[in-house]
């Protein structure tokens, strides 16, 4: 018997902003969803911060999964779905496990879809993309797409291009973040206090995601407007040239994307 719509296996980070998104999308109610989570401690903080919502220690049968726990612990969560006999649909967010490796683990014929969702699902504003199995078709995409829609924007990729996109999207935050550290530490350099500097330096990332969303311009145009001629921005930008941040960044992005090839091969 079937006691959700929704099993989230793994009651991490990552997968409590799932169960909050749904909740806040209205894709299900608390009562339709089900986390497990072996932690006692969270799983304590789960049934305060989800009242309705089942928590469980152990898998349990339910219309789909969602697989949001760490790599090493996925064989037995596949194990447990496929000692129940449950062929329901499964969505993995295990980084570097690929959909042959859950089929593998699990009840045969069983729909996989995987994805990489990042961090700033914790925030509903997630950059994923998500890949089918052999067995998976387009109502299997749809299912996992409104899935990780409650939590940002989604993207559909073949499998053998989720390494790029963990190096772009899913490890991109790390990069943003660096750089944002950085504009705070200049402007302290240049005299600000450091409050003033990491306000500033914040809503500028901020403002420039909100730019590059509400006008659907490309960046290379949006730029190009706030540079005008032997200005300020001109001066800074030349020297972001010559100190090839350009060409960091892209060597940033292929060397997480070949260490992601390197642990899905491992």
């Amino acid at each position: 018997m079937v006691g959700a719509r929704l099993q989230v296996i793994g009651g991490g980070k990552m997968g409590e902003a799932l169960f909050a998104g749904l909740l806040a999308k209205g894709w299900a109610t608390a009562e339709q969803l089900c986390v497990v989570e072996k932690d006692p401690g969270r799983a304590e903080a789960l049934r305060a911060a989800f009242p309705g919502a089942q928590v469980v220690d152990e898998p349990v049968a339910a219309a789909g999964h969602v697989v949001a726990v760490k790599p090493p612990d996925v064989p037995a969560v596949c194990g447990a779905l496929k000692s129940m006999g449950d062929r329901a649909p499964v969505l993995s967010i295990a980084a570097g496990v690929t959909t042959a490796t859950l089929e593998s683990g699990l009840a045969p014929g069983t729909p996989v879809v995987r994805a990489m969702p990042n961090t700033a699902a914790l925030v509903g504003a997630a950059a994923s993309a998500l890949a089918p199995g052999s067995s998976a078709g387009d109502a299997e995409l749809d299912w996992a797409e409104g899935i990780l829609g409650a939590v940002g924007t989604v993207v559909r990729v073949d499998e053998g291009l989720l390494d790029a996109v963990t190096g772009l999207s899913g490890s991109g935050p790390a990069y943003l973040f660096l750089v944002v550290e950085a504009l705070i530490d200049a402007g302290v350099l240049a005299g600000l206090t450091r409050p003033v500097s990491a306000a500033l330096a914040t809503q500028t990332l901020v403002g420039v995601g909100k730019l590059l969303v509400d006008t659907g311009e490309p960046p290379i145009l949006l730029r190009t407007a706030v540079t005008s001629p032997a200005g300020t921005t001109a001066a800074g930008l030349r020297v972001l040239e010559q100190q090839g941040v350009r060409a960091a960044l892209l060597d940033a992005v292929m060397a997480a994307t070949e260490r992601s090839r390197e642990l899905g091969q491992g």
